[in-house]
């Protein structure tokens, strides 16, 4: 695989970008390496291509946000929106992610080696998020679909305003949302998860460790006993 190096303290990332979002039968199956990111925001945006983007450090806000395609991998942390509405691919920050990491996510799956912040996974609609440590309030809130995977504990919240995303948590949940219940893992959701776990590099963990949480239904149609929910 032929690689191709970038030093952000040499080279504007504007321009860094525009290469990464030219012909994509010209990067298709490229390595590019970014060296020196500190923290820049936006880095690897809006990728269409089947190129592998190695990020040497911490990256700002939207690192890989509208992904297609490509394979971004974050050798740091990652600020908040890290994979961002994602379409397809893969993001794997192997350090700590922000606030509302996936969000809005359509496909393609991220990956988070350590914590992540409040809301991760938020309205997400299609994704899948394996966290390795716990997550923040209000997680998965209003996901639609999707799979939210988290090997730690959850904070406050989880779940709020859920539609039909699936959330499976291996830790302690301090509190569910609105409308968010505890549910009975089937055979075909117990696929799902143990594939996720071996794709995140976790086929060792145990997927009968986990509880699974979804909607409750109860506020699909509105309600005046529900109001106070809503």
């Amino acid at each position: 695989m032929e690689t191709l190096k970038f030093d952000l303290d040499a080279k504007p990332l504007r321009e860094v970008n525009q290469f990464l979002h030219g012909d994509a039968s010209l990067l298709d199956g490229k390595s590019v390496v970014i060296e020196n990111p500190n923290g820049a925001h936006n880095i690897a945006v809006g990728l269409k291509s089947d190129v592998h983007v190695t990020i040497k450090g911490h990256a700002g806000y939207y690192a890989a946000g509208m992904n297609q395609l490509a394979k971004v991998t974050i050798e740091g942390s990652a600020g908040s929106g890290v994979a961002e509405n994602m379409m397809s691919g893969v993001v794997h920050v192997k350090g700590f992610a922000s606030n509302a990491a996936a969000a809005t996510a359509n496909g393609g799956l991220l990956v988070i080696d350590g914590d992540a912040g409040l809301r991760t996974a938020i309205a997400l609609k299609g994704a899948d998020v394996v966290v390795g440590g716990s997550v923040g309030s209000f997680s998965a809130f209003m996901a639609q679909a999707g799979n939210l995977v988290i090997l730690g504990d959850a904070g406050e919240g989880l779940g709020d305003s859920i539609y039909e995303a699936k959330i499976f948590v291996r830790g302690t949940v301090k509190s569910l949302g609105a409308d968010c219940e505890e549910k009975t893992t089937s055979p075909e959701d117990r696929k799902i998860l143990a594939d996720l776990l071996a794709k995140a590099g976790h086929s060792d963990v145990n997927p009968d460790s986990f509880k699974q949480y979804g909607s409750a239904r109860t506020l699909y149609h509105f309600h005046v006993d529900n109001a106070g929910a809503y």
